[in-house]
């Protein structure tokens, strides 16, 4: 039996013209470049994570302030150790659930190469190892670990495909990688693993339920975040936000308005899921809130969506979506 490196067994699970793209952002990101890539949550906008010039360069384009930190993805969990120091509660979350959409937040090592600009100045890093199989490869050729948060103009809805990200950041990136839509459609989970208990700081595509599976029931601690000093990404107040206004917990829709639906959803414009799957809901959520952001509708109301499984992570979405702006599209 010939054994495989984790580079080769990734570079096995792509087709020849995915291995030539890997390679091609593989290089971009290692020369400092800004290289958009399918992940299986949203599509991510990478740079070489200790670089702290490809990492403002994230800022730039996006423009995201840069108090907001960032993820650090990796391909295997051997990186970690060179960066991060992992705990105990770390390593067996990591075991468990990577790689996947979880993202642990753990305290910096002192060698520690990776941007301050990543960590928004904080003695902590996030970590992530993607399961969708070119992100890996596409790291791996990198050969750094790489920066990237979601490919978008900070604040709008989260891309799912790569028309999305041509949409609004076309001009700004070296490299569109089209990889399909995003099987999760939600952005991680993300997790402060530096102490005994996790602490949420993100819900996301990785479920309390299932997290608690391996940490014990009511084993997951709820802080209350300060928007002003994020501690992860996605902790800002207005987030994930089309043009248009969202009015939450609609039962129908008022004058002007697009309803977006789920369940049984009379008049809905679209239907998130309408079986009630949280799972499909999450995987249609940012495509939808895009298609129905049109000049047409006032508003967009969004039916009531139950907070189990991956609801959690949809309603924190929503809520951000919908919180008040100085700014708003008039009818």
């Amino acid at each position: 039996m010939v054994l495989m490196s984790p580079k080769e067994k990734m570079t096995a699970a792509l087709k020849a013209a995915d291995e030539e793209t890997a390679r091609e952002g593989g290089r971009l990101l290692a020369a400092g470049k800004l290289v958009a890539f399918p992940t299986e949550t949203v599509y991510g906008l990478g740079a070489d994570a200790t670089n702290d010039k490809a990492v403002a360069s994230i800022f730039e384009a996006k423009g995201r302030p840069q108090f907001n930190p960032l993820i650090a993805h990796v391909p295997e969990l051997s990186w970690v150790g060179g960066f991060a120091e992992m705990t105990d509660t770390a390593l067996r979350l990591a075991k468990r659930f990577w790689p996947g959409p979880m993202t642990l937040v753990m305290n910096r090592t002192k060698a520690c190469p990776v941007s301050y600009l990543v960590s928004a100045g904080l003695d902590s890093v996030a970590v992530r190892m993607p399961s969708h199989p070119f992100a890996r490869a596409l790291i791996a050729e990198a050969g750094v670990p790489v920066a990237a948060p979601s490919a978008n103009i900070s604040g709008t809805v989260s891309p799912t495909t790569a028309e999305h990200v041509r949409q609004g950041l076309e001009n700004r990136v070296s490299l569109i990688i089209d990889g399909g839509p995003c099987r999760v459609g939600v952005e991680s989970t993300v997790l402060d693993v530096r102490g005994d208990r996790p602490v949420l700081l993100r819900a996301g595509g990785l479920t309390v339920e299932e997290i608690e599976d391996e940490t014990g029931k009511g084993s997951v601690l709820f802080p209350e975040s300060d928007p002003a000093l994020p501690r992860s990404p996605g902790q800002l107040s207005s987030h994930y936000a089309p043009s248009l206004p969202v009015r939450l917990n609609a039962l129908f829709a008022e004058e002007g308005e697009a309803l977006l639906g789920f369940g049984k959803a009379e008049g809905a414009v679209l239907n998130l899921s309408p079986s009630g799957d949280t799972a499909e809901a999450a995987a249609n959520l940012f495509a939808y809130m895009r298609e129905l952001d049109r000049p047409e509708f006032r508003r967009i109301a969004v039916m009531p969506i139950p907070t189990d499984g991956l609801g959690l992570a949809i309603n924190d979405r929503l809520k951000r979506a919908a919180y008040p702006r100085r700014v708003t599209k008039q009818s």
